[in-house]
């Protein structure tokens, strides 16, 4: 969440903390009203207890809401959206943008959706439906439909009067799609054009017909990646018969990256990204119970490898000892392989062969990590337990682990994402079991080879 990070604004936050504290709801009105951005105030309520934020809210003006709304987490405006009714979702959702109001509105169940549609004028029900039809992942559920489009046939002069008529240009505006009578995308003309160019000229002759275009199926990862690639300010969304349907702009592909970003960090504890952090107590734990509770199954089967070597174990004293060892250097191995591999999908660079190609790399990587680390684990454990046998049975140990470590890491987003489980939330996970268990099972099992 983005806000203005002024002395002002923290004076002004200051002020409306000191006027709750004091009970002047006059005066917190005012300020939320009138002095505070929409984006503060947003900030204000993620960061205030939920007693607080019922409060905060309900001396917010309606017409406001609807601005405040998206700039809150999804957890947040979840429940402040859950419970309005139809025409209260219709008013504080008013003078939005089709594509906000959509981002709000799939947060609903599909009854409330579509009461609240029904609760709409023809027009803009039909084009909120439009954007409704897509996932909410991908371009379509991303675009915006509120477009300015012209004819390849009309002059700079005629569009120029046709802009005039238009109250305001839609935001991030930096060039309008040129459009034949099927709707069907010729071009685009950029605005820095419209301005500089002679008024008589036509469209056709001004308008670039090499356009970046996006399907309306397209993730939305990818139309950030695309936006990457070509440094793009807005692109336009087009249907399989590369007809118009909308536009992206670059504030909601930022809101895209931010979004994945918080989802990579926040899914590698198991939480969700929109985790709000003033959560209530029964809600935050039941969350945090289901990664807990398979954490616990996965921690009994790294116990019951061990427990296979129980006589082993007793035998030799220094095996406990150094156990821990083997599986903490192939977890951390694993991880950074993991890490890398989830942050290459995510920029796109990671896909088809070249998995093939960086799972060798890790490999090797790995297997020559694991002799040099093997040589200095295998000195120590020698030197402490004066035992040459459990430096060569720890130094094994340490090859095997960090070799199927790296393997391990770099294989299981591919085969996570095959079975349409996500890798950044259960990656971690899986990795840790698979590490834990190779970790004490060649360990354990080679001392008792070599012991025997």
């Amino acid at each position: 969440m983005l806000h203005r990070d002024s002395a002002a604004t923290k004076e002004q936050l200051l002020n409306l903390n000191e006027a709750l504290d004091s009970g002047a709801f006059v005066q917190v009105r005012r300020i939320l009203n009138r002095s505070l951005p929409a984006v503060d105030v947003a900030h204000l309520l993620e960061s205030s207890p939920p007693k607080v934020r019922n409060v905060l809210w309900n001396l917010i003006d309606r017409e406001l809401g609807g601005e405040i709304l998206q700039h809150l987490s999804e957890d947040i405006s979840s429940e402040i959206l859950s419970k309005m009714n139809p025409q209260e979702l219709v008013d504080v959702t008013a003078g939005l943008d089709l594509d906000d109001i959509a981002d709000l509105l799939q947060q609903l169940p599909d009854q409330i959706i579509q009461e609240v549609l029904r609760s709409m004028d023809s027009q803009n029900r039909h084009r909120l439906e439009q954007v409704l039809s897509y996932p909410e992942d991908t371009a379509g559920g991303l675009m915006n439909i509120d477009t300015i489009t012209v004819r390849p046939d009309i002059t700079i002069d005629v569009v120029l009067r046709y802009l005039r008529l238009h109250p305001k240009i839609p935001d991030m505006t930096d060039n309008l799609p040129v459009v034949n009578r099927k709707d069907e995308l010729v071009g685009i003309l950029p605005i820095s054009k419209i301005l500089v160019s002679d008024p008589s000229s036509s469209v056709r002759e001004l308008m670039n017909t090499d356009v970046i275009t996006i399907t309306a199926e397209m993730p939305e990862l990818e139309v950030a990646q695309l936006f990457e690639r070509h440094d793009l300010v807005s692109a336009p969304v087009v249907d399989n018969n590369h007809v118009l349907l909308g536009r992206i702009t670059i504030d909601d592909v930022v809101d895209v990256i931010r979004e994945e970003a918080e989802h990579s960090f926040m899914g590698m504890a198991g939480l969700d990204e929109d985790e709000d952090t003033f959560a209530p107590i029964w809600k935050t734990t039941k969350r945090r119970s289901v990664w807990l509770f398979i954490n616990l199954l996965t921690a009994l089967m790294a116990s019951y490898v061990i427990g296979l070597f129980e006589a082993a174990i007793d035998k030799v004293v220094a095996l406990a000892i150094l156990m821990p060892i083997v599986a903490s250097m192939g977890g951390v191995a694993g991880s950074q392989t993991l890490t890398l591999m989830i942050r290459g999908i995510a920029l796109g660079h990671v896909a088809g062969p070249n998995t093939r190609w960086l799972i060798r790399r890790e490999a090797i990587v790995g297997l020559i990590s694991g002799l040099v680390w093997a040589v200095v684990v295998a000195a120590v454990a020698i030197w402490w337990f004066n035992d040459k046998t459990i430096g060569l049975v720890i130094a094994l140990a340490v090859v095997i682990n960090l070799v199927v470590a790296a393997v391990a890491g770099a294989s299981l987003p591919s085969i996570l994402r095959i079975f349409g489980v996500d890798p950044a939330i259960a990656g971690s996970v899986v990795l840790t079991t698979i590490t834990d268990i190779v970790g004490f099972m060649a360990f354990l099992g080679l001392a008792t080879l070599f012991y025997a």
